[in-house]
Formats: C-alpha cells, sequence, structure tokens
C-alpha cells in the first residue's frame, strides 16, 4: 500500500479545512469594527453581518451533495477554492454591510460545500485501519486555519482604520494555493465506480495506492454493495433510519455545545469578561493553540481508542468547562479565569466532537448515498450554527451571559446519555462493512 500517496491527497483535500476554518473565525476580529464602522443595530449585526457566512454555509451543506455526484468529488473541491477566493477579495472591497454580507454568504457556501465533499473524498481513499486520522486531518487544518486566523486578527488589529480589510483580504492567497492544488488528484475510485461504471479507470486509480490483490478485493466489495442498490434510494428510506438519526444527534450536539457561538465573538466574550482589548485578543490565540494541540492529541487517539471514547472524555469536559464558565459569569469572576475555562471548553471540543464529527458523519451511510447522507448531517450542524451565533449578541443582551453557558451546559449532559445510549463503534471497518451493518435490511 503506498501510504505516502494516500497522505499526501488526504492533506491536499484536508487543506479545504483550513480555509473553513479561517473564514469562520476571521470575522471575530473585525466584529466590533464593522458594527461602529455601518452603525448597525446588535440583532442586523447578528443576523446579517457576522452570521452572513454561516447561512452560505446552510445551502452550500443542504446542495452541496448535488455537484459532490453529479460532478464528481474533484471538481466540486475546485470550486470550493473558486468560492473562497472570491468570497476574500469581495469582503475586503466591501464598502457597505450588504455587499459585504453578499461576498461572506459565497464564502459559506465554498464552507458548508466542503463539509460534504472533503470527509467524502477522504473517507473514500483511506484504509479503514487510518481512516480515522486521515478523515480527521480536514478538522486538524479546520483549528489550524482557526489559529491562524486568531494570530493574523492580533497583528493587524492595529494598522488602521481599514485593518478589517486586511484580515479578510490575506485568505485569497492560500485559496488560490489550494485550488491550484487540488488539480493535481486524482478523482475517488469509489465515485468513478458508482456513477461513471467506468472499472478500468477506478482499478488505474486504486492501484497507485494498492496492491493488485488488495485492489480486486476493493472492487468486489464495492461491486457487492452496489449489487443491492435499489433504484431511486433515498436516505429518508426507513431502512436509512438509524445512521440518519446518528448523523443527525452528533452535528444537534456538535452546536448545541455553543462551539460556533464561541468562536464567532470570542474577544466580545473575553471583554465581557473584564479582559482589555489587545488581552481579549490575545486570549483568541491561545484558544487557537489549545484548540490545535488537542485536535493533534484527538486524531493520535481515534483509530486506536475509537470515536465513542473520544465522545466520552469530549462530553464530560464540556460539561465541566461550561459548568464553570456558567459559574464564573454568575459570580462576576474578573481576569483569567474565564479564558482559563475556556481553554479546558476548547481543549474538551477538539479531542471530543472535533476530532470526531467529520469522520463519523462520513462513514455512515452506503457509497451511493454518503454525499447524501453527509449533507444531511452537515446540513444540521450549519443550520444550528448559523441561528446560534446569529442571536448571540442579542441573548447576551437580554437574558445574560449565565443562562447562555448554562443551557449550552445542560445540553452536554444530553450528549452524554445520548454517546452512552446510541452511538456505535466505527473503528477499524471497511465503508461497506459499516453500511451493511447499520442499514436496516427490509
Amino acid at each position: 500500500m503506498n501510504n505516502r500517496k494516500i497522505l499526501y491527497w488526504s492533506i491536499i483535500v484536508a487543506f479545504a479545512g483550513f480555509l473553513f476554518g479561517f473564514d469562520t473565525v476571521v470575522i471575530s476580529g473585525a466584529d466590533k469594527q464593522l458594527q461602529q464602522l455601518w452603525g448597525s443595530s446588535e440583532l442586523f449585526h447578528g443576523l446579517v453581518v457576522m452570521s452572513s457566512a454561516l447561512w452560505g454555509t446552510v445551502i452550500g451543506a443542504v446542495f452541496g451533495a448535488f455537484p459532490t455526484n453529479i460532478l464528481g468529488r474533484k471538481k466540486t473541491l475546485i470550486i470550493i477554492g473558486l468560492l473562497f477566493f472570491v468570497s476574500s477579495v469581495g469582503t475586503s472591497f466591501a464598502n457597505d454591510p450588504i455587499f459585504f454580507s453578499l461576498f461572506r454568504f459565497i464564502g459559506g457556501i465554498g464552507i458548508g460545500a466542503s463539509t460534504i465533499a472533503a470527509p467524502t473524498y477522504v473517507s473514500e481513499i483511506a484504509p479503514a485501519k487510518d481512516r480515522g486520522k486521515l478523515v480527521a486531518l480536514y478538522q486538524f487544518n479546520i483549528v489550524f486555519g482557526i489559529l491562524i486566523a486568531f494570530t493574523s486578527n492580533y497583528y493587524l488589529q492595529d494598522i488602521g482604520e481599514n485593518a478589517w480589510r486586511w484580515m479578510l483580504g490575506i485568505q485569497a492567497f492560500p485559496s488560490f494555493l489550494y485550488t491550484i492544488l487540488v488539480f493535481g488528484i486524482p478523482e475517488s475510485p469509489r465515485w468513478i465506480l458508482e456513477y461513471k461504471k467506468d472499472r478500468e479507470k477506478a482499478v488505474a486509480i486504486l492501484k497507485q495506492i494498492n496492491s493488485e490483490a488488495a485492489v480486486e478485493a476493493e472492487i468486489t466489495a464495492i461491486e457487492k454493495e452496489t449489487s443491492h442498490e435499489v433504484k431511486n434510494e433515498s436516505i429518508f428510506m426507513a431502512k436509512y433510519r438509524k445512521p440518519l438519526l446518528l448523523a443527525f444527534f452528533i452535528a444537534f450536539f456538535n452546536q448545541l455545545s455553543g462551539i460556533n457561538a464561541f468562536l464567532y465573538y470570542a474577544p466580545r466574550i473575553f471583554e465581557l469578561a473584564g479582559l482589555e482589548k489587545s488581552a481579549s485578543f490575545l486570549s483568541s490565540i491561545g484558544i487557537g493553540v489549545i484548540n490545535l494541540i488537542f485536535t493533534m492529541i484527538g486524531i493520535s487517539l481515534i483509530d486506536k481508542y475509537g470515536r465513542k471514547t473520544l465522545m466520552y472524555l469530549g462530553s464530560i469536559g464540556y460539561i465541566i468547562s461550561l459548568g464553570l464558565v456558567t459559574t464564573a459569569f454568575h459570580f462576576e469572576w474578573k481576569g483569567m479565569a474565564v479564558p482559563l475555562f475556556f481553554f479546558l471548553f476548547i481543549a474538551s471540543h477538539a479531542v471530543g466532537q472535533g476530532a470526531v464529527i467529520w469522520v463519523f458523519i462520513s462513514e455512515l451511510f452506503p457509497n451511493k448515498l454518503r454525499a447524501a447522507g453527509t449533507s444531511f448531517g452537515t446540513s444540521v450542524h450549519w443550520i444550528l450554527a448559523a441561528l446560534i451565533p446569529s442571536f448571540i449578541p442579542f441573548l447576551f443582551k437580554e437574558i445574560g451571559t449565565t443562562i447562555v453557558f448554562a443551557i449550552f451546559c445542560i445540553m452536554m449532559v444530553f450528549q452524554l446519555i445520548w454517546v452512552f445510549t446510541k452511538m456505535p463503534e466505527t473503528k477499524g471497518r471497511t465503508l461497506e462493512e459499516l453500511s451493511e451493518s447499520l442499514s436496516k435490511k427490509e
């Protein structure tokens, strides 16, 4: 097996996660500057300016399965790179909140589509024993992008009244590089066999990474699964109820932890906790560093100890850290208490949900429905990721930070119960084996 080539292709595809992470968090540095510049109300600023990318992400997640299936994984990834490039250039030159939001929306489409195409592609080329860590490279790149965005914002915050333009525009460079690199990868052999029925081409790609005997065994397994397919199958059929519910709940709980709400408003939250502006930006970099370190730990453990074990660790860490954050805001503890508790929160997310979600969703559905199933799971994730941060400034003002974080904490208790009672372990099993076990026979 040519592990180097598999790793190289996986790294290139996973770099979409870097653009995702950077794009998601870079707006936090421009948050207050944009609100002051355009005199936006709390509700307009949250719903339109800050969350426009997230609403684009919903569209990308809902409809991203169509190009991923019809055009292929590779062409979809190229389009995603172009969307990020257009978004970063457009937002850096925007002169009013509507055009700014439009270009952020375009970038959001790229994020949503990437959460389908990138994990799907990597899961389809990765060997079962390494699939967890290879798909989790996407998450590693997300948190790496988050760290670079926080760091970039910190160093660009004082360059003048147009600092926000530089913060957002700098993403054009990695977007262009990513698009060029994706041209050099092959198409997914599973997609070629499933949608193009081109056995010869699929075999040729698999032979670049596997021995001839292994290729024949893999092709046979894929063709066996294909032979059981029914015309016009849908993920909403009764036989796929179990994987559908699993995809729904892992995505649902991911956002009910409050992770995106926090990443979008990290500097604002730290200022509410009593930190000065510069210290709040610096603490945001600390969040990025913790996120990166514990994501690497999660990636190193996911194939050894499994997805479920990491979800146990993450859930318990969520409950402890969010409980401490809630207590800190209730008793108005000032200084570094809140940032330290959030460091624990981020570590819990990175080693648990962060490392697991994209891997787990990409494993649940058969080859023909993988993009559609992944689209469903990511759509749930991104609809909530759009709704929750949209209302955070309003909720902080109306009901207070204590109640907001208490709600997130309670939801993580429910996540722990779900992991214990419903979540199966998927490590070390081929995609075809998982499809066989998770789909109800009719």
